[in-house]
């Protein structure tokens, strides 16, 4: 069987979630990339750089190399551009943001700001948060903290139900991913976030896979602490992240840690020449907002240039508007592997980039195909996860459906 775009369509809107209102004019925005000598169907790993942010990274080497007098390049002017526009996309407003090295370093940062392991109590997570947080908690199981990980239903949800039974009065925190690395599943952050506060607990979000490719908004759900790494969704690269602190909370948790961009307002030294008398070293006060708590040091210029495009370029697309135009894709893909026989992770009326299946040794049976059939995506020792962003088309979807075994390999 062919699979052409006219019946990919059908079978896409032979499934529910299809969005009814036609994609913007500006998508699929493929000229935005470099041509790519391959099908990409990973930028739920690392998500291709547009040329608009190579652009500026490149403007960015000339001002580092000083070629040429750059009047007026301003790094702090980008740096308050970038969490100005991190934070409109994801409902936070500056002074909650703070820029950090990584997810799972703000999602430490929390962790230390509670006082865990040591002030002990409950901590409820689930089996669809980052893989990578799997190792956290369970060395914080072995210090002696109740841990409670909730499994994954067969659809590949997490069940509010088991949730409301394990979170109790002697949980402190909630600990989730927005939208699942495994699968896509997007937890329904207000709800979480209603049932943990019920119980006197805050609730941390891995975001990471739901900035920049699904509509959030952390203060409208109640979210109290977010992290999301800027290399995915967002468009950058590694070592720039973002963490978030509600503002009504930040006078309730400890610092975790001293930076010296925490420094604000005064700072005056006594030990040098010149110098006022003290009986200190120095003198100092706090900057306003997360800063004050969290911030660390330095952070990387070079991401900074790179998301002030690409922050603002997606925000012109709209978040709405990416979701809308790549469902018709993912209901797809989900309508014809279910077809095929292929065992679904991913639930059925997911809105999310992610499409995830299940597959004995998946890697084993499909890495060598898609390699030689220039197909890039996410293949696992039992799972394979397709990735869907702004630059592809239903196009890409035929050619992976025409290259996956039209059965589940024995």
């Amino acid at each position: 069987m062919k699979f052409t775009r006219r019946a990919l369509v059908a079978a896409a809107a032979a499934t529910p979630g299809l969005a009814a209102a036609a994609p913007p004019a500006a998508l699929p925005a493929r000229s935005a990339f470099a041509k790519m000598p391959y099908v990409y169907l990973d930028s739920g790993s690392t998500h291709p750089m547009p040329l608009g942010a190579r652009a500026a990274l490149e403007e960015y080497l000339r001002f580092k190399t000083r070629d040429g007098p750059w009047t007026g390049y301003s790094m702090g002017a980008k740096e308050t551009a970038v969490l100005a526009g991190f934070g409109a996309l994801v409902g936070a407003a500056p002074d909650e943001l703070v820029q950090i090295q990584s997810t799972t370093m703000g999602e430490n940062l929390v962790l230390a700001a509670l006082g865990f392991p040591q002030a002990g109590g409950r901590i409820v997570t689930d089996a669809l948060h980052f893989f990578g947080s799997f190792y956290t908690y369970g060395e914080l199981a072995k210090a002696g903290v109740d841990v409670v990980t909730l499994p994954m239903t067969p659809e590949g949800r997490i069940d509010m139900a088991a949730m409301a039974a394990a979170v109790n009065d002697g949980t402190q925190l909630v600990s989730v991913s927005h939208v699942s690395t495994t699968n896509g599943f997007e937890h329904d952050l207000k709800a979480v976030c209603d049932l943990a506060h019920a119980h006197g607990a805050y609730v941390y979000a891995d975001i990471v896979h739901g900035a920049g490719s699904t509509p959030l908004d952390l203060r409208a759900a109640g979210v109290d602490f977010a992290a999301c790494s800027s290399y995915k969704w967002l468009m950058g690269d590694f070592g720039l992240a973002f963490l978030y602190v509600r503002r009504e909370i930040q006078e309730k948790v400890a610092r975790p840690w001293w930076g010296y961009h925490q420094v604000g307002g005064r700072f005056v030294t006594h030990v040098f020449p010149f110098d006022p008398p003290g009986d200190r070293v120095s003198d100092y006060s706090y900057a306003e907002g997360a800063s004050g708590k969290f911030a660390m040091g330095t952070t990387s210029w070079t991401g900074v240039v790179q998301l002030e495009h690409s922050l603002a370029w997606i925000r012109q697309l709209g978040v709405a508007n990416i979701q809308a135009y790549r469902q018709p894709m993912a209901d797809a893909i989900q309508a014809e592997l279910r077809r095929r026989g292929y065992q679904p992770m991913t639930p059925l009326d997911s809105r999310t980039p992610l499409v995830a299946f299940a597959l004995k040794d998946a890697r084993a049976k499909l890495a060598e195909r898609l390699q030689k059939n220039d197909i890039r995506m996410t293949v696992s020792a039992n799972r394979f996860r397709v990735s869907l962003s702004v630059f592809n088309d239903m196009n890409d979807v035929d050619r992976l459906l025409a290259v996956l075994p039209k059965a589940p390999p024995a």
